[in-house]
């Protein structure tokens, strides 16, 4: 399966995560692509460089004003004066105004941050420009030849919103793709995301719309970041009503269960008609993931894989979470290749 991946994505190194009450080194870093393209190449596999796509395919489904926030806030932060990496420590919340905008870059981390444990670096948004070459590059691949293909995106983006950052997302990859996909021509794209925690970001980019249909099995919110959205009731709003499908499932979920539940979402992707899959592609479910709580083993990938490719649909993977354990690799290989058997089988 042709992978692309650029390494420009590996600007973002940040040093400074919230995690548990304290500063520690982040789970997501740049040793993480280097453990998945390790098993990439011993597996065979192409890596590709992308095409650079520019800041279009960007601002067709997020806010202008929260993209150029993330080109500028690096040197805004330092020419304020700031020491350490730009976290937000205050947000408008339900007891402030929402309608203001601050001037202060440290008032406009507040607006457009979702969550704390993420801080900007240097070079957080070039690698997340990086990042969404890679999804692009992927899915341009799938539309134009009907294979499948992986974008090794880094840094991931599910959690993204259409004006807000977090959950070490900046820019959403798999609505960027879908988007893309929908220009191109397709009628109904279907975005399957099966990390351990909820795509909050892609549910809100989509809610409203029937072009897209996002499926997500994931943690349980009401214990799981990221906690504020995600729960079964919400479906859509609008003419998207009935397009928004959420799966949350306690953690320590066994492996059976989630795979019962998959079958409910790939169902759906075949009633709705979708002409293409995205899979926002979290092998956090790991059993050994440090930050999530799911029972996947190695070989279950597999089947995951071999599962998905049993939906008969053009398909790109884009990366999402799976933290920098040394199985991560070995996990995201699994799936490609499961899939890459019955794909290549039914040919």
């Amino acid at each position: 399966m042709l992978t692309f991946f650029s390494e420009d994505s590996r600007l973002r190194q940040a040093r400074t995560e919230l995690h548990d009450g304290a500063l520690v080194s982040p789970f997501e870093c740049p040793e993480r692509v280097d453990l998945v393209l390790e098993q990439l190449r011993q597996a065979g596999f192409e890596v590709r460089a992308p095409d650079a796509y520019g800041l279009e395919p960007v601002c067709a489904v997020h806010d202008t004003s929260y993209v150029s926030f993330l080109e500028t806030c690096w040197q805004a932060w330092q020419t304020a004066g700031h020491s350490g990496e730009a976290i937000p420590n205050i947000w408008p919340a339900r007891t402030l105004r929402q309608d203001k905008i601050p001037h202060s870059v440290s008032g406009q981390l507040g607006y457009y941050a979702l969550a704390a444990e993420t801080s900007i670096c240097e070079g957080t948004f070039e690698a997340a420009m990086a990042s969404k070459d890679a999804a692009l590059g992927a899915v341009e691949y799938t539309l134009a030849t009907g294979e499948p293909s992986f974008g090794l995106c880094r840094p991931p983006g599910h959690h993204a919103a259409f004006d807000q950052f977090g959950g070490y997302c900046f820019f959403n990859n798999a609505a960027i793709a879908a988007q893309h996909a929908l220009d191109a021509g397709r009628r109904r794209v279907a975005v399957l995301d099966v990390d351990f925690h909820h795509g909050n970001g892609t549910q809100q980019i989509f809610y409203a719309r029937n072009d897209v249909l996002f499926a997500s099995l994931h943690g349980d919110p009401d214990v799981t970041f990221p906690y504020y959205l995600g729960y079964a009731d919400e479906t859509g709003a609008g003419e998207g009503q009935g397009f928004n499908l959420n799966y949350p499932m306690a953690p320590g979920t066994s492996v059976a269960t989630w795979m019962k539940t998959l079958e409910q979402a790939l169902s759906a992707i075949k009633t709705h008609e979708c002409e293409l899959l995205i899979v926002s592609l979290g092998v956090d479910i790991f059993e050994g993931d440090p930050i999530s709580a799911f029972t996947f083993k190695r070989d279950d990938f597999i089947a995951l894989g071999k599962r998905l490719a049993e939906a008969g649909l053009p398909t790109t993977f884009l990366m999402e979470g799976g933290y920098a354990v040394e199985e991560i690799g070995v996990n995201v290989v699994n799936v490609l290749q499961g899939f890459e058997q019955i794909n290549s089988r039914d040919r």
